[in-house]
């Protein structure tokens, strides 16, 4: 839209300053022709707007026009700028929306706060993503984001435990957990988590659906959650482990520390909740003879079952 346009050439100039006529056409990814007509459009409109010519030229506005942000504090300022989450916006096809929003805010910032603002950009950076490689491939999100929208049923191929079947549901609501995308559906009057990278296929039917009155998404989420990690498998180990790397065990998202006792002679004593035995070999194996099993016998016998495995094929070798 032509008037969207303007609007936000009006306020990359107030936020950026003087600009070239390219720059601004690759930036709206529109001709320089069609970016001259707009600048003309804003000066009939009584717009401030000239061009300087020659080297070092380009679009300005006037000193001392802008439209100021009022209502705001600058606290309230500060928090919209560190909130900011491009990689979920970005999933979602919204990223050139974030982009327009905070070229926006930087335009209407008053003078006082737009050098705060900036200060807070490059001073602290949230970075949603975990460590793991996120699945960035979700051809379905978009459509499942329509269906979320239109309150519009959908039938997907969801693949679980190595098989695949069809399910026709009731979207109510999309969860972005660190790097995983979660899909909130109703099915035969039951509400269920899906996880989307699970989802093969999707197809958006005609028909609609009424949305459950006193359903709360972010509630929701946060009981299911609760209820979730009730069910996750518990296994208490108690280890050894060098004082110098107990940060690291401290540090490590996945390893639940239950107890930590006093460091003695540069050994500290900790009980952790590892889930299952499987994973309690894994992960204190890495740590090789700077972690001690203490409990339960089961597992130190596992670990030992598998350090003379490792020992017998290097021996061969």
């Amino acid at each position: 839209m032509r008037a969207d346009r303007l609007l936000n050439i009006l306020l990359h100039l107030q936020a950026k300053g003087k600009t070239t006529a390219r720059e601004l056409a690759e930036k709206l990814e529109v001709s320089e022709r069609t970016l001259h007509r707009d600048m003309e459009a804003l000066s009939s409109a009584g717009i401030p707007i000239y061009a300087e010519r020659g080297i070092g030229g380009g679009w300005s506005l006037s000193e001392g026009y802008r439209t100021n942000l009022t209502g705001m504090r600058r606290e309230e300022v500060l928090s919209l700028l560190l909130l900011q989450s491009s990689r979920i916006l970005e999933d979602l096809g919204r990223k050139k929306d974030l982009d327009s929003a905070f070229l926006k805010l930087m335009a209407a910032l008053p003078p006082a706060y737009k050098k705060d603002a900036e200060t807070a950009r490059q001073r602290i950076h949230i970075d949603g993503a975990g460590w793991n490689q996120a699945i960035r491939d979700l051809p379905v999100l978009p459509l499942l984001q329509d269906a979320v929208w239109e309150d519009r049923k959908v039938e997907i191929l969801y693949e679980k435990e190595g098989t695949v079947s069809s399910r026709n549901l009731e979207p109510l609501g999309l969860v972005a957990k660190d790097t995983t995308w979660y899909l909130v559906a109703r099915r035969s009057r039951e509400i269920r988590i899906y996880r989307i990278s699970r989802i093969r296929e999707a197809k958006l039917l005609a028909e609609r659906f009424e949305r459950p009155k006193k359903f709360d998404l972010s509630k929701y989420w946060e009981s299911w959650l609760e209820d979730f990690k009730t069910r996750i498998p518990q296994y208490r180990v108690k280890i050894r482990i060098k004082s110098p790397l107990e940060l690291k065990i401290r540090r490590n998202p996945f390893l639940k520390i239950l107890k930590v006792s006093p460091a003695k002679k540069g050994w500290s004593e900790m009980e952790l909740d590892l889930e299952t035995l499987e994973w309690a070999i894994g992960s204190l194996m890495r740590f090789g003879s700077a972690v001690e099993v203490l409990q339960p016998e089961e597992l130190k016998e596992s670990i030992l079952s598998k350090a003379e495995e490792i020992l017998t094929l290097y021996r061969k070798g």
